[in-house]
């Protein structure tokens, strides 16, 4: 007879009955009593009134009965925690009974029994079965521990439990150290205070190691979920803890073969990447993931997210296994589309041509959504590899062939792409592509349609009446496409403007004065003023050349893609978020993959020692920084200068053979009013920092300074949001030079939807120091009412140029011949219309100082000297030829990461 039965009464007076069966002396009965009152429970009846009934049933031998009145304890205590305090001492007496499956059972309970009144008695009962002999006992006792430290977190660090997971680390069996791993990963994740609760040190870590060969398929998950976050001191190790971890992925269950991938992931970026090991790891690391492929759907559709994320990070893993990408007839469309969107990635001018014929052939499938990817990827792989891009557009037009409505729409869109992307080189083709006009009926390659006119107006005969007849249903069309049809009629009217006037007024018209959209109404009210005030600055806005677009437009950004590199095997890995945009409560610490070590061989270049080289996860500090209001910096405070500059110099220059260069000029202006103006050093324009897409809204746009000494960050902010951002506050990553900010960020509060503010941010070089990849990366976060925002910008190298850089002239030729030739790095500046005066006039403003000036062979040689605000020196030579716009840089220093730098900023100067 099945358990059924308990599951169906008729009986009117059933909690009456059930109590009178509970406190049955007969055994039986009150066994089969307790499973009623389970089914009860199970099915959402309240049997909360049975509570003193049930807990009697504890005292018991009988395994299964002992097993229902816990499953009822934990159900009903926090409900009645008065009552449940009755069946402390139950436990108690059964967390010391022979039986080793009783005392587990006791301990469980009472962990998962969340009564602050019965946490202080379980402290003792599982002090002991953390001692066991039992090995089951233990590995109980150790979730135990991390159940309690949810209840109170203190209590578990007042009661030395702790201390006691942590020698179970040390257990000698697996399973015990596969469960304590598991409990602190979890109390990790739930830790306020964020820092590791126990620092992983090597010994540690090689019991971990021990203990996953033996352990069960979990037990291995969680044990290198946790190796996950440990970073090896060396080289040496991290390759090791690979080579130990390497026979995991030949193992069965897909969830240990990602575990194991993940932390191959993570320790190959601290590996140099030239090296043998890495190569043989890359290749060991595809028949696993191949192997995924093979498994049911869901698996497949898991395995191909995390695969997506791999082949972003590392390409070369699966760049040989095209064809276990291809589409199978019986693969669900989830998998379809993942599958097509790996294809991409891995494609290259090798596979291209296979790419393309799988790709065609998908375009003549019947599901709509994957035919219409498929088209797209065509699209994709002509601007990826361009070497193939005449054979796509082939492939395109042949699609178009084939007359199918979505098919032909797909491919207008993809081909406006690829006119972006070469132009001049496939303009043959728009009168085919006209000759669909009439069937286009989507938004989107109605808009690629009009953009292809507009474009390309002049050479389309009859384009004004293509325009005119999207014109008639004006009001009816999408945004999209109405924004597009207005800029391509002046586009047109810019090209052919005697016979379009009458076009371009109606359109003009219809935007300004019968719509209702802002967007549409603005742009119409520009292009009107620009065309009646200025056509000639119209043509320059209107038909300026456009950027070419990127290879890869829906790549992650780069810190996003690392910390998902770091979360693979999870759900992160499967939605491509970071767990804190789907998981409510505690944020937890974000994770990062290290800074990849290039330079693992060390070199003999001396290094300067005030940048040092990354020792944890950048972003991974930015991220966790608190962004309330920084406290002022005070900026008079200069770190130590290195002193380059020894004793005991020759005088190896004469007086006149250096005449020095003088670092003021009065000019005109203080000729007549007697005042010397301060010099205006070079600040580059404002660049596109934040834009609104990611930035919630906010969008902002930036530029570094330097004036009287003190070093700027000149921020525009703008509100493109619904609704008012306030409470603004700034911070900045530790980074290459120090920079932190010298006061708090002052912004207009409220700033109200479509307000723009300038605001200027003094900086000091006090801050903690990093060496950043490259040298002058900076990474902000920003935090107002709606969100902390973050992005990363280059700073420009003059800005850490020193007004105190003037170098006296025998120290410059001592220092010069101290620093070792193979420190010598040589640029060459194209195109610089300045003569020598000018140039010394415009590097002495920007804190670049003439040492000396010669006239050799015909060529002017300058001698410069530059002072960082870390203390280190740039000492530069010029050689400038008259009538040759080339110039030949020479840089000398021991700081060799900054000399690209250098060149960019003579460069930026010289050409302002």
């Amino acid at each position: 007879m099945t358990d059924s039965k308990y599951f169906t009464t008729t009986k009117k007076g059933e909690i009456f009955e059930l109590k009178s069966e509970l406190n049955s002396d007969k055994k039986e009965k009150k066994r089969e009593a307790v499973k009623k009152v389970i089914a009860s429970m199970t099915v959402g009846k309240d049997v909360s009134a049975l509570f003193p009934d049930v807990v009697n049933c504890m005292q018991t031998d009988n395994l299964e009965l002992k097993k229902l009145v816990y499953l009822y304890l934990m159900n009903y205590a926090k409900s009645n925690p008065d009552m449940a305090i009755m069946a402390v001492n139950t436990f108690v007496k059964d967390c010391e009974d022979p039986n080793p499956l009783i005392r587990a059972l006791a301990v469980r309970t009472m962990g998962c029994i969340r009564v602050e009144k019965i946490t202080e008695y379980l402290c003792e009962p599982l002090r002991k079965c953390l001692r066991d002999e039992d090995p089951y006992v233990r590995k109980t006792a150790a979730v135990c521990v991390a159940k309690l430290y949810d209840i109170n977190a203190q209590l578990v660090d007042d009661q030395g439990f702790l201390e006691q997971l942590k020698e179970l680390l040390s257990d000698s069996n697996p399973m015990v150290v596969a469960n304590a791993v598991a409990a602190l990963s979890e109390m990790n994740e739930a830790s306020i205070t964020g820092s590791p609760l126990i620092e992983m040190n090597s010994q540690t870590i090689n019991k971990l190691l021990t203990a996953l060969n033996e352990c069960t398929e979990w037990g291995q998950v969680f044990i290198l979920d946790s190796l996950a976050n440990y970073s090896p001191k060396d080289d040496r190790e991290a390759q090791s803890i690979c080579e130990r971890i390497t026979p995991r992925l030949a193992h069965a269950n897909a969830a240990v073969v990602l575990s194991a991938i993940k932390v191959l992931m993570k320790l190959m970026e601290m590996l140099p990447t030239d090296s043998d090991f890495v190569t043989t790891l890359t290749k060991k690391l595809a028949p696993p993931l191949v192997t995924l492929l093979s498994t049911e759907p869901e698996v497949q559709y898991v395995a191909l997210r995390n695969i997506n994320l791999i082949v972003q990070k590392r390409p070369d893993i699966l760049k040989h296994e095209m064809k276990v990408f291809f589409v199978k007839y019986n693969d669900p469309i989830y998998v379809k589309l993942e599958k097509l969107d790996i294809m991409i990635r891995l494609a290259s001018q090798a596979n291209i041509a296979q790419v393309l014929s799988e790709l065609k052939e998908y375009a003549t499938e019947v599901d709509v959504d994957f035919v219409r990817k498929a088209v797209r990827a065509i699209g994709r792989c002509a601007i990826k590899v361009e070497q193939s891009a005449e054979r796509c557009v082939s492939t395109l037009l042949d699609l178009i062939q084939t007359k199918v409505n979505y098919v032909v729409q797909e491919a207008i869109v993809v081909i406006k792409d690829i006119f972006r992307k070469y132009p001049n080189k496939y303009e043959s083709i728009i009168s085919l592509l006209c000759e669909n006009l009439d069937t286009l009926d989507e938004p989107e390659a109605r808009a690629s349609m009009i953009w292809i006119i507009g474009e390309y107006a002049e050479r389309i005969d009859n384009a004004d009446e293509l325009l005119e007849s999207f014109l008639e249903g004006f009001h009816d069309e999408n945004t999209q496409v109405q924004l597009q049809l207005l800029t391509a009629i002046v586009k047109l009217f810019l090209k052919r403007p005697t016979d379009t006037q009458e076009l371009v007024q109606q359109v003009l018209s219809l935007a300004t004065q019968d719509s209702d959209n802002p967007d549409l109404r603005d742009r119409g009210f520009i292009y009107w003023r620009l065309l009646s005030t200025d056509p000639g600055a119209a043509k320059d806005v209107v038909l300026a050349e456009k950027p070419l677009i990127s290879e890869e437009t829906d790549l992650l950004e780069p810190t996003l893609l690392d910390e998902l590199v770091c979360h693979i095997s999870s759900l992160a890995s499967v939605y491509h978020k970071p767990p804190n945009a789907f998981v409510e409560g505690r944020p937890g610490l974000r994770k990062s993959l290290p800074a990849r070590n290039e330079n693992a061989s060390a070199s003999n270049v001396p290094q300067a020692a005030v940048i040092p080289a990354p020792q944890e996860s950048l972003i991974g500090d930015l991220l966790s920084m608190d962004l309330t209001t920084p406290a002022v910096v005070n900026t008079s405070v200069q770190p130590p200068s290195v002193d380059l500059l020894a004793s005991g110099l020759d005088s190896l220059l004469t007086t006149s053979d250096l005449p020095a260069a003088s670092s003021s000029n009065t000019g005109l202006l203080g000729d007549i009013f007697g005042f010397n103006p301060t010099p205006v050093s070079y600040s580059p324009p404002k660049q596109l920092w934040l834009p609104s897409e990611n930035g919630k809204g906010l969008e902002i746009m930036g530029t570094f300074s330097r004036k009287n000494g003190q070093i700027s960050m000149d921020i525009t902010l703008k509100n493109k949001a619904m609704q008012p951002m306030s409470g603004f506050a700034i911070q900045l990553n530790k980074n290459s030079f120090g920079l932190t900010p010298a006061r708090p960020l002052q912004v207009l509060n409220p700033l109200l939807p479509t307000a723009s503010y300038e605001t200027s941010l003094a900086l000091a070089t006090t801050g903690l120091v990093q060496r950043m990849e490259p040298i002058t990366n900076l990474q902000v976060a920003i935090k107002n009412n709606i969100d902390v925002l973050y992005f990363a910008c280059i700073i420009p190298m003059n800005v850490f140029f020193i007004e105190d850089g003037q170098m006296d002239k025998r120290v410059f030729l001592k220092t010069w011949k101290d620093i070792p030739a193979e420190n010598e790095v040589q640029f060459t500046l194209k195109n610089v219309l300045c003569n020598t005066e000018a140039i010394v006039l415009k590097m002495s403003q920007n804190n670049v100082f003439t040492i000396a000036k010669r006239h050799v062979e015909g060529q002017d040689m300058l001698y410069q000297s530059i002072k960082l605000t870390n203390g280190n020196w740039v000492l530069n030579e010029l050689k400038i030829q008259p009538g040759n716009p080339n110039i030949t840089l020479s840089l000398k220093l021991l700081a060799m990461e900054v000399a690209q730098g250098v060149f960019q900023a003579y460069d930026a100067i010289l050409h302002s």
